[in-house]
């Protein structure tokens, strides 16, 4: 099983990389689709990185989690993939984890996937967050949904997916390694 941390032109990098970095810390299997056509897609601040995967090498049947970075434009281009769309209602339906940080979970609002569910959002998004219960909290979990506010809880956000794909045992030992704590 594996991770997918989507990537689209306009990313925000300090959010799609906090992630990459600290599962594959915690020894998850996490992979970076590019929902371009080329694996190099470049960040909201001129970072470039290489994605492991384009979206249609990526196979969502072996995925127990999606990832969204927020960023501008990427979110943006992230919401308007149709194949990416089709995988993300498929895996809400399946209540499989998808989590998404600052922007992105604007993308899970207009898919009406946060009815009667908390969730936050970066501020002054709220209303992008249709029929979800906002909530002021950095990171929001709710059944198979996380969603944060923004770059500054990127680490935060990271470490509870940590905790949902492995163990609170293995969240503790990254934030000692780590000196977070």
């Amino acid at each position: 099983m594996s991770v997918y941390v989507h990537l689209a032109e306009g990313f925000e990098e300090i959010e799609a990389l906090t992630v990459v970095d600290v599962l594959r810390r915690a020894s998850v299997d996490v992979k970076m689709v590019s929902i371009g056509t080329n694996k190099m897609v470049t960040g909201a601040h001129g970072i470039c990185v290489k994605a492991d995967l384009l979206f249609e090498e990526a196979n969502y049947k072996s995925c127990e989690m999606l990832v969204f970075p927020g960023g501008m434009p990427g979110t943006l281009n992230l919401k308007e993939h149709e194949g990416l769309k089709k995988e993300l209602v498929a895996f809400n339906e399946e209540e499989k984890w998808i989590a998404a940080i600052c922007a992105a979970p604007m993308i899970l609002g207009e898919l009406n996937m946060l009815k009667d569910k908390a969730a936050t959002i970066y501020p002054g998004m709220e209303q992008h967050l249709v029929g979800a219960r906002i909530s002021d909290q950095r990171i929001v979990q709710d059944k198979h949904i996380i969603t944060s506010k923004g770059p500054g809880t990127a680490m935060e956000f990271t470490l509870k997916l940590v905790e949902v794909l492995t163990d609170s045992k293995s969240k503790q030992r990254l934030e000692n390694d780590m000196v977070i704590k």
